[in-house]
């Protein structure tokens, strides 16, 4: 297993700054993946959510977010689930198309956010 942390909570100045590693559309309690890449990129909003409440904040914390993309041809399909997920954010979002470690993943997303304390 590698060595990593879901999200690394840094408390700052009376705020909690949430980083939250890359989620991508793994279903975690029963390890599995939907083929299609909108279902996964609810799950990986599913999974940073989850990641969030654990600190203590939700997607309307958000500040920045990274899309990685295998195939930049998803991106229209996917823009209207990232909107839906963060409506309430808006944050600063950066997309890259690159490889990702396995071929079933049809995106990954992180994201870093501020929790006011």
């Amino acid at each position: 297993m590698a060595g990593y942390s879901r999200a690394v909570v840094v408390e700052h100045a009376g705020f909690a700054e949430v980083f939250v590693s890359g989620c991508t559309g793994f279903n975690y309690a029963s390890m599995t993946i939907s083929e299609d890449a909108a279902d996964q990129a609810r799950q990986c909003f599913v999974n940073i959510a989850d990641a969030l409440a654990k600190a203590g904040g939700d997607l309307s914390h958000v500040v920045r977010v990274r899309y990685y993309l295998p195939d930049g041809g998803d991106w229209e399909r996917l823009a209207p689930v990232f909107g839906q997920a963060l409506q309430g954010a808006r944050p600063a979002a950066t997309c890259l198309v690159c490889g990702l470690i396995d071929p079933a993943m049809k995106i990954e997303i992180e994201v870093d956010a501020r929790i006011p304390r």
